[in-house]
């Protein structure tokens, strides 16, 4: 819910840190130092059940090569990896291909605040390369790091020069750098946008397509000069009343109040943010499980086959999904809690109810940032038709500036990820962005060729160039005639200037 009495500013927005009352309930509150005593207490078993792995698959182990101990080296990598708590993963993007030709990637961290670090990932282009668009890639802070669109990145790399937001685990910000709600976030974005100079597209994943919209109508309705040339929102819950989903329907039986009672607690120590309240990544967790329990029990029982028939290939695969899938973080508790009322119980900004700090997001002012929204017609957390909103509400948006494409057979993840959206979703995103950069202004064209060439007089007899149009010319004993004539269609045909993107 939205922050009131003394209000904190973050970064260069000023104020000092605020002060929040405590607003879960007395059974919540506990839950994360539960939750870091069953860690404590596992960690004998785990380190048994990794080393009875490591025992059981050496290969000069005569036991490695039966079944029964291929079976209790499976048993204790499965045990060790369902008990691990798993950090946050890297990108890992080391190379990229560039017209044909691989070049290495590094990131660098170009604008940091408490709660996000913005990425480059450069690319190791020559200073004569052709400029690239700026593609500012808005990752969900929504439980899953920014690692979640790796392939993501990875698509959109070669044609784009991109960035991408990496939101901070917040049980690692101490509580002096203050709170972090949704204005925050709004507040967030708009600073990126300037230290971009607004040279960007940005495209926003799942959960930041309301605060980029925002964000966006709040910089159109100020005039700023650092709006962005275009968004594309992907699978965002825009208007969740369109196709409600599980989740949308959860969150309007449930109500703001419920979830500040059972799933907000406290950091507890040793963590940096000691004290800080959270909606837990453990609980969050939790409820990513036991949407699909069967889809996930079903893949670790294949995963136990996998190791126990030797199938590494399968058994890696697993280990990649599950390594990003449950690397989770902690959300702050103001930030969950006014998102939900905002979008999910509200629905403010479709409305025309949504505010941010104070003053109303009216989408109706958007003018110049060209938008393009993406849904997957499987998609079972946004609904089809929530993205597709913001059309609506960009009514003074002119119509060759609005896109809406819909993917067939393909849920959510596949929106931003997979062969999908590699083959079919990345190449028409490309083309909208392309297609809303700005042109170079016209050259003039080049200066027609002279009659004669530089250092020959008029009166000296020169052999005809080549002729410089199709077909052969009509002979003529008077050469002269003919070079006469060959400088005049030289100067007739004059090349048009081209526009560089």
């Amino acid at each position: 819910m939205a922050r009131d009495g003394k209000r904190g500013g973050i970064g260069e927005f000023g104020g000092a840190p605020i002060q929040t009352e405590w607003g879960g309930s007395a059974t919540s509150m506990p839950l994360y130092w539960m939750f870091e005593a069953a860690q404590a207490s596992l960690g004998p078993a785990r380190a048994m059940a990794d080393a009875g792995r490591l025992y059981f698959k050496n290969p000069i182990n005569p036991a490695a090569h039966t079944e029964w101990g291929r079976k209790i080296g499976a048993m204790c990598e499965v045990f060790e990896r369902a008990t691990r708590r798993y950090g946050k993963p890297e990108f890992g993007i080391r190379e990229t291909s560039v017209r044909g030709e691989r070049v290495p990637v590094t990131e660098r961290v170009v604008w940091s605040r408490p709660f996000c670090d913005l990425i480059r990932f450069e690319r190791g282009l020559g200073e004569r390369s052709r400029k690239q668009p700026k593609l500012l890639i808005v990752a969900p802070m929504s439980g899953h790091y920014a690692t979640l669109l790796r392939g993501t990145v990875e698509a959109m790399l070669p044609d784009h020069d991109v960035y991408v937001t990496d939101w901070t685990d917040a049980r690692l910000v101490p509580l002096t750098e203050g709170a972090f709600d949704l204005d925050d976030y709004i507040d967030y974005l708009i600073s990126m946008f300037r230290f971009l100079k607004g040279e960007i597209h940005v495209m926003a994943v799942c959960q930041p397509a309301v605060p980029v919209l925002a964000a966006v109508a709040r910089m159109e309705a100020e005039d700023d000069p650092f709006v962005p040339r275009s968004m594309t929102l992907m699978g965002g819950p825009i208007d969740t009343r369109a196709n409600p989903t599980a989740v949308n329907q959860l969150a309007i039986e449930r109500g703001t109040a419920w979830f500040a009672r059972n799933v907000v607690t406290v950091v507890p120590w040793p963590h940096p943010g000691m004290m800080r309240q959270v909606y837990p990544g453990f609980l969050q967790l939790t409820g990513f499980v036991s949407m699909n329990l069967d889809r996930h029990m079903s893949a670790h029982y294949d995963f136990f086959n996998h190791l126990v028939d030797g199938d590494g290939d399968s058994a890696e695969k697993h280990r990649e999904f599950y390594d990003e899938y449950l690397a989770v973080m902690d959300l702050t508790a103001e930030f969950y809690l006014q998102t939900v009322e905002t979008v999910f119980v509200r629905h403010a900004l479709p409305k025309g109810e949504m505010t941010h700090r104070g003053k109303l997001v009216d989408c109706s002012k958007i003018r110049r940032c060209a938008l393009m929204t993406v849904e997957g017609e499987r998609d079972d957390i946004s609904g089809v038709g929530q993205t597709q909103a913001a059309q609506t509400l960009c009514s003074s948006l002119p119509e060759d500036k609005k896109v809406h494409y819909l993917q067939e057979r393909v849920g959510h993840y596949g929106v931003f990820n997979g062969s999908r959206f590699r083959a079919e979703i990345a190449p028409r995103i490309g083309d909208f962005i392309l297609s809303n950069e700005p042109r170079a202004a016209a050259k003039p064209g080049p200066t027609p060729r002279p009659a004669e060439t530089e250092g020959v007089s008029a009166g000296e007899d020169v052999p005809p160039i080549a002729p410089l149009v199709s077909g052969d010319a009509p002979e003529s004993p008077d050469p002269a005639p003919k070079r006469k004539a060959a400088s005049r269609r030289a100067g007739a045909q004059t090349p048009q200037s081209e526009a560089v993107d």
